[in-house]
């Protein structure tokens, strides 16, 4: 991909508003469509998208193995984390209202945190995929 200049400019471009638009779909999740799985998608499009422009070895600099698997468990752990400290304060599992005195702020809290681990894995989740396929018959370490 090197001889296609043109690619590689516009990639440039468009892939900081990838992860800017997957940004805004996280962000915005709690009030309208989208959320964590989605932000998570678009994410993880962006990197594989680096990677289809400027070749596998590139992009497992810019995102390693050791990261995305990092993040599979952090997300998982976030994920579970909110509903266990639903359960330390005196609730039930995922139960958002103890997260704050004022239940709507504990709820909206507890939600913006389930997304963010939602995001987090499926990004992860997504990358693995794209990395173990790509790299199928290679001899690349990492």
């Amino acid at each position: 991909m090197k001889s296609y200049l043109v690619l590689r400019v516009i990639a440039k471009m468009l892939i900081p508003f990838m992860l800017l638009f997957a940004l805004y779909v996280q962000f915005h999740g709690d009030f309208g469509p989208g959320g964590g799985f989605q932000a998570g998608v678009i994410a993880a499009a962006a990197v594989i998208f680096y990677s289809l422009i400027y070749g596998l070895p590139k992009a497992r600099k810019v995102v390693p193995g050791w990261l995305v698997e990092t993040m599979l468990a952090a997300g998982v752990l976030i994920y579970a984390g909110v509903g266990i400290a639903g359960i330390f304060l005196d609730g039930n599992f995922l139960d958002y209202f103890v997260l704050s005195a004022d239940s709507v702020a504990g709820q909206h809290r507890g939600i913006f945190w389930v997304e963010v681990g939602v995001a987090t894995t499926v990004s992860g989740v997504m990358l693995k995929i794209f990395y173990m396929f790509a790299g199928r018959g290679r001899q690349e370490s990492e």
